[in-house]
């Protein structure tokens, strides 16, 4: 599936495709509405309702990924909440196993996240992830998600990477398709990024849901 010869750089989402997005998703749509339902005297149904309204207002904009946004918007600690539930912060199936495997190839590893730095930190603190990763980026540092053509412009400004020579892997076909408006060349999605569900569709970039279908056992000898 990928020609190991013609990549350098792999840029990897965190959220999803490296760790369990079980976690993000029992927080914002479990522990988030029960929090909220309670500050504001509502039932869990009518909570829920109201904070679909307010996600969907700011989906996939940086605000959407944004502790502090949603802190001040909820009136919520969202900090201390993350916090208290970070129990189910976990790696996917064989992700550590792949940055190792990448690492041996030296090939660059770099974490591209839209998620908030605290959010990375306390990630890393579970898992010590960024231990695996040879450049650690966080989008809320451009104020730019991944979305964006002008974060894709920032990034390889910052880091110099060859497009061309360049695999990006994620689990949003939204993003996806904005790396590939900018050029990267090697394009991987995520299928099952929350081990709790089914697997997802892709209409337009091939996706898998083990690392090892990327890597055949030849291909550590490219060094």
């Amino acid at each position: 599936m990928i020609d190991w010869q013609n990549i350098d750089t792999v840029l990897l989402d965190m959220d999803g495709t490296l760790l369990d997005l079980h976690y993000d998703n029992h927080l914002w749509n479990h522990i988030v509405p029960q929090e909220y339902a309670k500050v504001n005297q509502l039932n869990l149904s009518q909570a829920k309702i109201a904070l679909e309204q307010k996600y969907n207002q700011v989906e996939d904009s940086l605000s959407w990924y944004c502790y502090d946004f949603w802190t001040h918007t909820l009136g919520l600690d969202i900090y201390q909440i993350q916090h208290l539930n970070s129990d189910k912060i976990a790696w996917r199936k064989d992700a550590l196993w792949f940055l190792q495997q990448l690492g041996s190839m030296n090939k660059r590893r770099v974490l591209l996240t839209n998620a908030h730095p605290e959010g990375v930190r306390v990630k890393n603190e579970k898992t010590q992830l960024c231990g695996y990763l040879d450049d650690v980026i966080s989008t809320h540092s451009f104020g730019q998600p991944k979305e964006e053509q002008s974060l894709w412009q920032q990034v390889q400004q910052a880091l110099g990477f060859d497009p061309a020579r360049t695999l990006f892997i994620d689990d949003n076909e939204l993003i996806l398709q904005a790396a590939q408006t900018f050029g990267i060349a090697h394009l991987i999605a995520i299928n099952t990024p929350d081990s709790s569900l089914v697997a997802k569709s892709f209409q337009h970039f091939a996706s898998i849901d083990e690392f090892q279908a990327l890597i055949n056992p030849a291909n550590n000898n490219d060094k």
